[in-house]
């Protein structure tokens, strides 16, 4: 390895690792919903999973806009202005708020619409039961997403990660607690799981702005400082960066919400079995989800200060560990599906039978999808950081729901190969953007440095993250 390409990938995997385990945080803190669904009933777990597959559409969207804020604040940073980096992050606040109040109106009004996609009354019922307090996660979980990447693009992703860890942990003994009605508490069920997610949401962002008040590495930030009056400037740019890239998690998000309905029209064990399976995908994928925002923010940085060889060069050796990493996972979930599932499910429990037995079968498809997963994801998170969202909407766009849903309906329904059908749908899907998107990364990468000043071809020494 090229001693350019070591420091690089240091530099990466020293902002990355901090990231990816608040990713896994996060992610077992959906895992712990999914363990208390189970062990309500079933049927919770079936309808549960409707209802998470909802909100996640919803707030990914939103997470997707929010997520410019890192793209915009890590260029600044790398050009050196303080205070554009700061308007940029008192405008992704502001835009958190406003979508949270949005997001949170449209979930409390969803179930006419998952009957008219076809669920089951019942599925519909339970769903309702857990969306009843989770939307109030929205405010602070998106003010917690706007300054991680505040944060993060300054090179610090620490806080973030111990907050992420903390929160995990008081996530599953509240949940614990209220599913068993632990010190007197009432067994809420699926509305406890909801409401224990909004209170561990809101004290994530409380505790995040209070770290960032307090340290001195931010003084220079003063974020707090002309919060109360917006900059439409700043807003409108975010806005403009982060609108496709929200359409983008959407179209992505929307691609396993339309597989979610397509296992919730053929029965609640389908549908169960589905959630399992994607959820323990779900865990590997926080890899490269944390990989794809450390690229984004290098990339931004090289971008920010002219060094376009240095971004090229952060975007391939990203896709290229990424890549690694998860032909490993797809490796595991070979021959290891058998245990996975066993982690979620009792096997000894008669009522879980069938569901074990098709999510196993699920996990073997995901071998291959995960690899694909992997690799768009990173390529994606490479051309945000230069600040181009469009067209990572685009190639999301034909690829997911141009052959990925098609592909999908076609092998589960007419071809009659059922849940299995549609996993391998969602693996072409994949497949189709992750070559696009690698491609597109690489054609841009070579416009940009054909059209460029001598200076930015100049082989400079890639900078290293800033210290946690």
């Amino acid at each position: 390895m090229q001693p350019a390409v070591r420091t690089e990938l240091w530099a990466l995997l020293r902002l990355a690792g901090p990231l990816i385990a608040s990713q896994l945080a996060h992610m077992l803190m959906v895992l712990t919903d999914t363990l208390m669904m189970a062990r309500i009933s079933p049927q919770a777990l079936a309808g549960g999973g409707l209802g998470a597959a909802s909100y996640s559409f919803v707030s990914i969207f939103c997470i997707g806009v929010i997520a410019a804020v890192g793209t915009l604040v890590a260029i600044r940073h790398g050009a050196s202005d303080k205070p554009g980096a700061t308007r940029l992050t008192q405008a992704g606040l502001w835009l958190a708020w406003i979508m949270a109040i949005a997001g949170a109106l449209l979930l409390w009004n969803l179930s006419p619409l998952l009957l008219m996609l076809g669920q089951t009354p019942e599925n519909v019922e339970y769903a309702g039961q857990f969306l009843l307090l989770l939307p109030l996660a929205l405010p602070g979980y998106l003010s917690f997403m706007a300054l991680r990447g505040f944060t993060s693009a300054l090179g610090r992703a620490t806080p973030v990660m111990v907050i992420s860890i903390g929160a995990t942990v008081a996530n599953f003994l509240l949940n614990y607690a209220l599913i068993e009605g632990m010190f007197g508490l009432p067994k809420l069920g699926l509305v406890g799981i909801g409401l224990v997610t909004a209170i561990v949401a809101n004290c994530m962002a409380l505790l995040l702005a209070w770290h960032i008040r307090r340290h001195a590495a931010y003084h220079a930030y003063p974020i707090r400082q002309g919060l109360a009056r917006p900059n439409l400037a700043a807003l409108r740019e975010l806005w403009r960066l982060g609108l496709p890239i929200g359409g983008t998690y959407a179209v992505e998000v929307g691609l396993f919400a339309f597989a979610a309905l397509c296992m919730g029209t053929m029965g609640s064990t389908q549908l169960a079995a589905h959630q399992i399976a994607l959820q323990i995908v779900s865990v590997a994928f926080m890899v490269p989800a944390g990989l794809s925002y450390a690229v984004t923010m290098r990339i931004g940085a090289h971008y920010g200060a002219g060094q376009l060889l240095a971004a090229r060069q952060a975007g391939r050796v990203g896709i290229g560990f990424g890549a690694a990493v998860m032909l490993a996972f797809a490796v595991l979930f070979w021959v290891a599906s058998d245990a996975l599932v066993g982690l979620f499910l009792d096997r000894n429990d008669p009522a879980f039978t069938d569901v074990i037995r098709l999510a196993v079968s699920l996990l073997a498809v995901a071998a291959w999808f995960e690899l694909f997963d992997g690799v768009q994801t990173i390529a994606m998170g490479a051309i945000r950081g230069l600040k181009d969202a469009k067209t990572t909407f685009l190639v999301g766009l034909g690829c997911y729901w141009l052959i990925g849903a098609p592909a999908a309906w076609v092998l589960a329904f007419n071809l009659d190969l059922g849940p299995v059908g549609v996993w391998w749908g969602l693996a072409l899907g994949l497949a189709c953007a992750a070559v696009s998107l690698t491609l597109a990364f690489e054609w841009r990468m070579g416009r940009m440095l054909e059209h460029s000043p001598p200076a930015s071809n100049s082989p400079p020494a890639a900078p290293e993250a800033a210290a946690c």
